[in-house]
């Protein structure tokens, strides 16, 4: 039975739902050298969870010689020619703890700052109805680490941000959920969330059920309440 206080879970996509990060950094060196620049692994990090367009403005910075929306497009069409020649990877446990929530009837969103059609392969290798709301990169007002994208998702399901759990990998969307208000829960994988603000910290989303999600609403709720 879940509690009516938890009205929502947004997911994150990259990092958190799916293991495209590796798919994302593979891409970004070839883009880099082919303009005779270099680009390192640290680069690669930081730009994890951030939005495509700032992240493409960092590639011009570095020497990519390429419009904005064709940086953004070349990036988006190598990550998805990987998800379809490799596979969508699931990060552990992240499926089977979203296919509970759907069945125990709590509305789900997808905020994410891939494209609608990246977005889209992915929600649609997904074997049941996941996503009640998808926000992706290009509906975005502004990117991660501003609060909008999760703002946007909670509109569009007709729920409180301050009644929803938001679960995150990168220190960007970490932020960006945050500022929106949800209670959030930090799955660190490629970089640390230390100083973020989130709420609590998971090392996997492996045998995690609803009841853990709605308990880290319901404590931060009660400590909130408390002060």
């Amino acid at each position: 039975m879940t509690s009516p206080a938890l009205a929502a879970v947004l997911w994150d996509m990259d990092g958190t739902l799916v293991d495209t990060e590796p798919y994302w950094i593979a891409a970004e060196t070839p883009l880099v050298e082919r303009f005779g620049g270099t680009w390192t692994h640290e680069q690669a990090l930081g730009l994890v969870g951030l939005g495509l367009e700032d992240a493409a403005r960092i590639f011009q910075d570095a020497g990519v010689r390429m419009a904005v929306h064709e940086i953004v497009d070349s990036l988006t069409d190598e990550v998805m020619n990987s998800l379809r020649t490799q596979g969508v990877p699931f990060r552990p446990g992240a499926r089977e703890l979203l296919a509970s929530l759907k069945a125990a009837g709590v509305k789900t969103a997808l905020v994410t700052m891939s494209l609608g059609r990246m977005a889209q392969t992915v929600v649609d290798l997904i074997d049941f109805e996941a996503f009640d709301v998808v926000i992706a990169g290009d509906d975005a007002t502004r990117p991660k680490p501003f609060p909008d994208p999760y703002l946007q998702a909670c509109a569009l399901l007709g729920v409180d941000p301050a009644d929803t759990v938001a679960i995150e990998d990168s220190p960007n969307g970490a932020r960006s959920a945050v500022a929106s208000g949800a209670v959030v829960v930090g799955v660190p994988h490629m970089v640390s969330l230390t100083g973020t603000g989130i709420h609590a910290e998971w090392a996997t989303l492996a045998d995690r059920t609803v009841d853990d999600v709605i308990g880290v609403h319901a404590a931060h709720t009660a400590q909130g309440a408390s002060r």
